[in-house]
């Protein structure tokens, strides 16, 4: 496995604004990125990894929340309701933070590694990181849905 480079909007914020194309055939290359995305969010101590964030233009996403460690290709958000607000952040835009109104519920439908299709159900953390990382793959960052940037010293008490 690899740690892959993850693309910072200040230097890559045009291949960042590309929407993503549908994997077609899960084949070994997928297989390799999916754990490639795995060991590159583990190391960052991230929550969610799309794959336009290293780089490639296909429908794939890693989550881990703390409780689920999920892998999608071809993700499609098909429920959702209610609202929350709270504090997101992005590899791809480092030391920035705001805060975004997502679903309180989603429920989100995508294949496995093994082209099996799964439903997901998410509130809370797991709600907006659905929301956030399906963005991604539209092209979409939270800066487009941030209510309210934090300044430096709110940054800061966020530890």
């Amino acid at each position: 496995m690899a740690i892959l480079n993850i693309l910072k909007t200040k230097d890559d914020s045009e291949t960042l604004r590309k929407k993503s194309r549908p994997v077609d055939i899960i084949n070994e290359r997928i297989l390799t990125l999916l754990d490639d995305m795995k060991e590159t969010l583990k190391q960052t101590g991230g929550v969610g990894l799309a794959a336009p964030q290293v780089g490639v233009l296909r429908r794939v996403v890693v989550i881990d929340d703390g409780e689920n460690l999920v892998e999608m290709i071809n993700p499609v958000i098909v429920e959702q309701c209610g609202e929350q607000e709270d504090v997101e952040g992005c590899l791809s835009i480092p030391g920035q933070w705001g805060y975004t109104k997502r679903p309180a519920k989603v429920v989100c439908e995508a294949l496995d590694r093994n082209g099996n299709k799964f439903r997901i159900e998410g509130t809370e953390l797991l709600a907006r990181c659905l929301c956030h990382e399906t963005d991604h793959l539209d092209g979409i960052l939270y800066t487009d849905k941030v209510t309210r940037m934090l300044s430096e010293e709110e940054v800061e008490q966020l530890g």
